[in-house]
Protein backbone atom coordinates (compact mmCIF):
# COMPACT_ATOMS: atom_id res chain seq x y z
CA UNK A 1 0.00 0.00 0.00
CA UNK A 2 1.27 3.47 -0.93
CA UNK A 3 1.90 6.00 1.85
CA UNK A 4 1.51 9.72 1.24
CA UNK A 5 3.19 12.93 2.32
CA UNK A 6 0.50 15.41 3.32
CA UNK A 7 0.83 18.95 1.97
CA UNK A 8 -0.62 20.15 5.28
CA UNK A 9 -2.35 23.42 6.22
CA UNK A 10 -5.75 21.79 5.73
CA UNK A 11 -7.36 24.46 7.93
CA UNK A 12 -5.83 27.31 5.91
CA UNK A 13 -6.22 26.47 2.22
CA UNK A 14 -7.34 23.79 -0.22
CA UNK A 15 -3.94 22.89 -1.65
CA UNK A 16 -3.72 19.44 -0.03
CA UNK A 17 -7.20 18.56 -1.26
CA UNK A 18 -6.45 19.85 -4.75
CA UNK A 19 -3.48 17.48 -5.09
CA UNK A 20 -5.45 14.47 -3.97
CA UNK A 21 -4.62 14.45 -0.29
CA UNK A 22 -0.85 14.25 -0.59
CA UNK A 23 2.17 13.23 -2.65
CA UNK A 24 2.96 9.49 -2.82
CA UNK A 25 6.17 8.41 -1.11
CA UNK A 26 8.91 7.41 -3.49
CA UNK A 27 7.84 9.77 -6.29
CA UNK A 28 9.67 12.00 -8.72
CA UNK A 29 7.64 15.20 -9.06
CA UNK A 30 8.32 17.56 -11.97
CA UNK A 31 6.92 21.11 -11.80
CA UNK A 32 7.47 22.85 -15.12
CA UNK A 33 6.86 26.50 -15.87
CA UNK A 34 8.43 29.56 -17.40
CA UNK A 35 9.98 32.33 -15.33
CA UNK A 36 7.31 33.94 -13.14
CA UNK A 37 4.77 31.15 -13.61
CA UNK A 38 4.71 30.34 -9.90
CA UNK A 39 6.63 27.07 -9.75
CA UNK A 40 8.84 28.28 -6.89
CA UNK A 41 5.85 29.58 -4.92
CA UNK A 42 4.10 26.24 -5.38
CA UNK A 43 7.21 24.36 -4.24
CA UNK A 44 7.58 26.66 -1.25
CA UNK A 45 3.97 26.02 -0.24
CA UNK A 46 4.41 22.26 -0.60
CA UNK A 47 7.64 22.22 1.39
CA UNK A 48 6.31 24.44 4.16
CA UNK A 49 3.14 22.41 4.55
CA UNK A 50 5.07 19.15 4.67
CA UNK A 51 7.46 20.49 7.29
CA UNK A 52 4.53 21.54 9.48
CA UNK A 53 3.38 17.91 9.25
CA UNK A 54 6.71 16.79 10.79
CA UNK A 55 8.04 15.56 7.45
CA UNK A 56 11.80 16.25 7.13
CA UNK A 57 12.34 18.48 4.11
CA UNK A 58 15.37 19.79 2.24
CA UNK A 59 14.90 22.82 -0.01
CA UNK A 60 17.64 23.73 -2.49
CA UNK A 61 17.35 27.08 -4.27
CA UNK A 62 19.51 28.32 -7.10
CA UNK A 63 18.08 31.83 -6.75
CA UNK A 64 17.65 32.66 -3.06
CA UNK A 65 20.16 33.05 -0.26
CA UNK A 66 18.99 31.84 3.15
CA UNK A 67 17.88 35.29 4.34
CA UNK A 68 16.03 35.87 1.07
CA UNK A 69 14.29 32.53 1.44
CA UNK A 70 13.11 33.39 4.96
CA UNK A 71 11.95 36.80 3.73
CA UNK A 72 10.17 35.34 0.72
CA UNK A 73 8.40 32.72 2.82
CA UNK A 74 7.38 35.33 5.39
CA UNK A 75 5.83 37.45 2.62
CA UNK A 76 3.62 34.47 1.76
CA UNK A 77 2.73 33.94 5.45
CA UNK A 78 4.86 30.80 5.56
CA UNK A 79 7.06 31.54 8.57
CA UNK A 80 9.86 28.99 8.37
CA UNK A 81 12.20 30.26 11.10
CA UNK A 82 11.07 27.77 13.74
CA UNK A 83 11.06 24.95 11.18
CA UNK A 84 14.65 25.76 10.24
CA UNK A 85 15.77 26.08 13.87
CA UNK A 86 14.06 22.80 14.78
CA UNK A 87 15.77 21.15 11.79
CA UNK A 88 12.48 20.06 10.29
CA UNK A 89 13.54 21.95 7.19
CA UNK A 90 17.03 22.30 5.76
CA UNK A 91 17.57 25.16 3.32
CA UNK A 92 20.58 25.25 1.00
CA UNK A 93 21.58 27.85 -1.55
CA UNK A 94 23.16 26.39 -4.69
CA UNK A 95 25.59 28.89 -6.14
CA UNK A 96 25.41 28.26 -9.87
CA UNK A 97 27.19 31.46 -10.87
CA UNK A 98 30.69 30.25 -9.99
CA UNK A 99 33.10 30.06 -12.88
CA UNK A 100 35.76 28.20 -10.93
CA UNK A 101 37.48 25.33 -12.61
CA UNK A 102 37.29 21.74 -11.43
CA UNK A 103 35.02 20.26 -8.81
CA UNK A 104 33.34 23.54 -7.85
CA UNK A 105 31.58 23.61 -11.20
CA UNK A 106 30.49 19.95 -11.20
CA UNK A 107 27.02 20.97 -10.04
CA UNK A 108 25.09 17.77 -10.75
CA UNK A 109 27.85 15.60 -9.30
CA UNK A 110 27.97 17.74 -6.15
CA UNK A 111 24.19 17.54 -5.85
CA UNK A 112 24.25 13.76 -6.01
CA UNK A 113 27.16 13.37 -3.59
CA UNK A 114 25.89 15.76 -0.87
CA UNK A 115 24.74 13.10 1.59
CA UNK A 116 23.32 15.55 4.14
CA UNK A 117 20.65 16.97 1.85
CA UNK A 118 19.41 13.49 0.88
CA UNK A 119 18.73 12.51 4.49
CA UNK A 120 15.35 14.27 4.34
CA UNK A 121 12.21 12.42 3.31
CA UNK A 122 11.40 15.01 0.63
CA UNK A 123 13.98 16.99 -1.34
CA UNK A 124 13.13 20.06 -3.43
CA UNK A 125 15.48 21.27 -6.19
CA UNK A 126 14.44 24.74 -7.37
CA UNK A 127 15.48 25.02 -10.17
CA UNK A 128 17.04 22.00 -11.83
CA UNK A 129 17.33 23.88 -15.11
CA UNK A 130 19.74 26.38 -13.53
CA UNK A 131 21.96 23.52 -12.35
CA UNK A 132 21.93 21.97 -15.81
CA UNK A 133 22.62 25.24 -17.58
CA UNK A 134 25.72 25.93 -15.50
CA UNK A 135 27.20 22.44 -15.30
CA UNK A 136 30.23 22.04 -17.60
CA UNK A 137 29.41 18.40 -18.36
CA UNK A 138 25.99 19.39 -19.62
CA UNK A 139 27.45 22.33 -21.54
CA UNK A 140 29.91 19.99 -23.24
CA UNK A 141 27.36 17.41 -24.34
CA UNK A 142 25.04 20.10 -25.73
CA UNK A 143 27.75 20.90 -28.25
CA UNK A 144 27.88 17.20 -29.15
CA UNK A 145 24.09 16.80 -29.15
CA UNK A 146 24.22 14.08 -26.49
CA UNK A 147 22.57 15.76 -23.47
CA UNK A 148 20.25 12.76 -23.17
CA UNK A 149 23.17 10.79 -21.67
CA UNK A 150 23.65 13.28 -18.83
CA UNK A 151 19.92 13.38 -18.07
CA UNK A 152 19.65 9.59 -18.08
CA UNK A 153 22.40 9.38 -15.47
CA UNK A 154 20.52 11.92 -13.37
CA UNK A 155 17.29 9.96 -13.76
CA UNK A 156 19.06 6.77 -12.66
CA UNK A 157 20.30 8.53 -9.53
CA UNK A 158 16.85 9.95 -8.75
CA UNK A 159 15.30 6.50 -9.10
CA UNK A 160 17.87 5.17 -6.65
CA UNK A 161 16.76 7.86 -4.19
CA UNK A 162 13.05 7.16 -4.62
CA UNK A 163 13.61 3.43 -4.09
CA UNK A 164 14.34 4.42 -0.48
CA UNK A 165 10.77 5.82 -0.24
CA UNK A 166 12.04 9.37 -0.55
CA UNK A 167 10.35 11.89 -2.82
CA UNK A 168 12.15 14.39 -5.05
CA UNK A 169 10.45 17.54 -6.33
CA UNK A 170 12.14 19.26 -9.28
CA UNK A 171 11.24 22.61 -10.81
CA UNK A 172 12.35 23.42 -14.31
CA UNK A 173 12.03 26.27 -16.80
CA UNK A 174 11.36 24.71 -20.22
CA UNK A 175 12.67 27.79 -22.04
CA UNK A 176 16.16 27.42 -20.59
CA UNK A 177 16.91 23.80 -21.55
CA UNK A 178 16.34 21.86 -24.73
CA UNK A 179 13.44 19.47 -25.25
CA UNK A 180 15.92 16.61 -25.65
CA UNK A 181 16.88 17.12 -22.00
CA UNK A 182 13.32 17.56 -20.80
CA UNK A 183 11.94 14.46 -22.50
CA UNK A 184 13.55 11.85 -20.17
CA UNK A 185 12.50 13.86 -17.10
CA UNK A 186 8.94 14.22 -18.34
CA UNK A 187 8.73 10.53 -19.18
CA UNK A 188 10.18 9.44 -15.84
CA UNK A 189 8.23 11.74 -13.52
CA UNK A 190 5.55 9.99 -11.49
CA UNK A 191 3.83 13.35 -11.09
CA UNK A 192 4.14 15.93 -13.84
CA UNK A 193 2.70 19.41 -13.30
CA UNK A 194 2.87 21.97 -16.10
CA UNK A 195 2.03 25.56 -15.11
CA UNK A 196 0.47 27.86 -17.67
CA UNK A 197 -0.32 31.54 -17.18
CA UNK A 198 -2.78 33.87 -18.87
CA UNK A 199 -3.23 37.60 -18.37
CA UNK A 200 -6.82 38.78 -18.12
CA UNK A 201 -6.94 42.54 -17.57
CA UNK A 202 -4.73 43.21 -14.56
CA UNK A 203 -4.98 39.62 -13.33
CA UNK A 204 -2.48 36.85 -13.95
CA UNK A 205 -4.33 33.55 -14.04
CA UNK A 206 -2.26 30.50 -13.20
CA UNK A 207 -3.26 26.91 -13.87
CA UNK A 208 -1.50 23.67 -13.06
CA UNK A 209 -2.08 21.23 -15.90
CA UNK A 210 -1.84 17.76 -14.37
CA UNK A 211 -0.12 15.81 -17.13
CA UNK A 212 0.49 12.75 -14.96
CA UNK A 213 -0.32 11.74 -11.39
CA UNK A 214 0.43 8.13 -10.54
CA UNK A 215 -0.95 6.49 -7.38
CA UNK A 216 -3.13 9.45 -6.46
CA UNK A 217 -4.85 9.06 -3.10
CA UNK A 218 -8.09 10.72 -4.22
CA UNK A 219 -9.07 12.02 -7.68
CA UNK A 220 -7.15 15.04 -8.96
CA UNK A 221 -8.54 17.45 -11.57
CA UNK A 222 -6.79 17.80 -14.91
CA UNK A 223 -6.41 21.53 -14.27
CA UNK A 224 -5.94 23.30 -10.92
CA UNK A 225 -6.28 27.07 -10.79
CA UNK A 226 -4.26 28.96 -8.20
CA UNK A 227 -3.26 32.45 -7.12
CA UNK A 228 -0.10 33.68 -5.42
CA UNK A 229 -0.84 36.56 -3.05
CA UNK A 230 1.40 38.45 -0.68
CA UNK A 231 0.30 37.82 2.89
CA UNK A 232 -1.84 34.85 1.88
CA UNK A 233 0.41 32.53 -0.09
CA UNK A 234 -1.08 29.99 -2.47
CA UNK A 235 -4.85 29.94 -2.90
CA UNK A 236 -6.75 27.39 -4.99
CA UNK A 237 -9.35 29.10 -7.18
CA UNK A 238 -12.36 27.79 -9.05
CA UNK A 239 -13.07 29.40 -12.39
CA UNK A 240 -16.16 29.02 -14.51
CA UNK A 241 -16.24 29.48 -18.26
CA UNK A 242 -19.07 31.69 -19.47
Amino acid sequence: MTDYYSIGLTDSDRVNTAVGGGIPEGSIVLIEGEDGAGKSALSQRFSYGMATEEIPVTYISTELESWEFVQQMHSLSYDVVDLLLDERMLFLHANVDTHDEGRERQLLARLASAETLWKADVVYVDTLSALLRNDPNYEAVIEEGDEDHVIQRLVTFLRHVTMQDKTVVLTIDPTSVRDDALRPLRNTADIYFQIETNTVGQEIRRNVLVRRFQNMKTPVDDSIGFNVQQGRGISIVSRTVA
